[in-house]
């Protein structure tokens, strides 16, 4: 089941042979395999041979049940979040996982890539199991034309080899009170299926690691399986000039399908001097209209989503704009294009100052020294959130989509809440089991 991969090198391209999705069986336990499922024991650490594994230092063991059958017969816990890959190539996928155990009871989180968010605290009483599916999004920095040939590479910033989600793998994180996992199947996702391309910056992006996160990580959450991918291309410090000028934009229109969207919010970076630096009223207008033409041309679906206001509060607690007249370009160009607007900067007001200068510090990276492994000085970020400010603002954008009327909005999950942002959840009820992984270095943007 491993995936080879041949490279000719030609004097303009690079041609790709045998790359094909392929679907894999996984039987999380250490009784003998369900037939047509790869056993995976507490000792299958990863490896480039075999293509799957854990990572290395994963604290798993493997319970036998009494009551179970088949695939629940027996399974795999840990006391500790683990991490699990398989090698594929780029595309989406659809991930099931059976979750519980046949003996006992069981609590578990799943995120994918960088701690995107899918399947939050699924729990099940003594004896039962659930299975679950989601649609994930996997990408290499290589561009390829229609013919899969590579025809040049995304310019990547130094911190993003690090990142899980420009790798050739799926790596899911297993996290929670009471890890017990039965089986992962994974299978290529039907092409009908639409993409949401995300395009934007460090309050967007898949954050990787601990405490910080972003809208568009926790947004796959929301969507029922099989209709919905989320493909977040986002990335801290970008601007709309300098997103292009990387070639992230190119990548994701060389992904992009008829009837797929692409989602853009861009304003912090853009208003700063310097080489990247946008006029609102004209050059930012300028290019949002280029690629709103280009998204067209594809038969993609452009939406424009401003961007939230920075943690900046007055005398009196209201919101001061630190954005210039970025939101108000962006609600013009929308109206003048015909564009669906989510107006997240909108929302954003009211949610904040419906938290107040205090409560508010929640939702954002605020944390006194050694709070994190490695973090010497406390934490003071009012433009990036926690995961709680990143989940409510993702809830924000939905509300977005359906006032917008956008056809996308009935694949929200079902007994999904309608959100007010003058009403936020409490951060007491917000519930997000740490990631073994943490930074205290803030990512770049402001």
């Amino acid at each position: 089941m491993r995936i080879r991969f041949l490279f000719l090198a030609t004097a303009c391209v690079t041609t790709v042979f045998t790359v094909t999705a392929q679907s894999y069986k996984f039987d999380f336990g250490s009784g003998a395999p369900v037939n047509g499922y790869t056993k995976i024991t507490p000792t299958s650490i990863y490896d480039n041979v075999a293509g799957y594994g854990f990572f290395p230092g994963a604290s798993v063991r493997a319970i036998q049940t009494k009551s179970g059958k088949g695939i629940t017969k027996d399974l795999l816990t840990a006391a500790k979040p683990f991490f699990f890959s398989v090698r594929l190539p780029e595309g989406n996928y659809t991930v099931k996982i059976i979750l519980g155990d046949a003996d006992g009871s069981s609590a578990t989180t799943v995120r994918a890539e960088n701690r995107r968010l899918f399947l939050p605290h699924i729990v099940t009483a003594k004896g039962a199991v659930t299975t679950r599916t989601f649609t994930v999004h996997i990408r290499d920095s290589m561009i390829r034309n229609t013919e899969k040939n590579i025809t040049g590479k995304v310019k990547l910033k130094s911190r993003e080899s690090g990142y899980l989600h420009w790798d050739d793998k799926l790596t899911l994180e297993f996290n929670d009170s009471l890890i017990k996992v039965c089986a992962v199947e994974i299978a290529p996702a039907e092409k009908t299926i639409i993409t949401l391309f995300l395009a934007g910056n460090s309050t967007v992006v898949d954050q990787d690691k601990e405490p910080w996160a972003a809208w568009g990580q926790m947004f796959p959450s929301f969507f029922e399986p099989g209709n919905i991918c989320v493909a977040n291309y986002a990335e801290s410090g970008e601007t709309l000039k300098a997103f292009k000028g990387e070639r992230r934009l190119e990548k994701i229109m060389s992904m992009a399908k008829e009837g797929d969207y692409l989602f853009i919010e861009f304003a912090h970076n853009d208003q700063k001097a310097g080489s990247s630096h946008l006029d609102p009223f004209t050059t930012y207008k300028s290019t949002l209209k280029e690629w709103i033409t280009e998204a067209r041309n594809r038969k993609m679906i452009p939406v424009l989503v401003t961007s939230m206001h920075r943690r900046s509060f007055d005398a009196e607690g209201h919101i001061v704009n630190t954005l210039s007249d970025f939101p108000e370009a962006m609600r013009q160009t929308a109206k003048e294009e015909n564009v669906a607007l989510v107006d997240l900067n909108a929302m954003s007001k009211i949610l904040y100052e419906a938290w107040g200068p205090e409560r508010s510090l929640k939702a954002f990276v605020h944390f006194p020294a050694n709070t994190f492994p490695g973090q010497d000085s406390a934490l003071k970020d009012n433009t990036h959130f926690t995961t709680y400010g990143a989940y409510e603002l993702a809830r924000c954008v939905l509300k977005g989509l359906r006032d917008a009327g956008l056809p996308i909005a009935k694949y929200i999950k079902k007994g999904t809440m309608l959100f007010d942002p003058a009403k936020p959840d409490p951060w007491e009820q917000w519930y997000w089991p740490l990631s073994p992984l943490t930074v205290s270095v803030k990512p770049d943007g402001n």
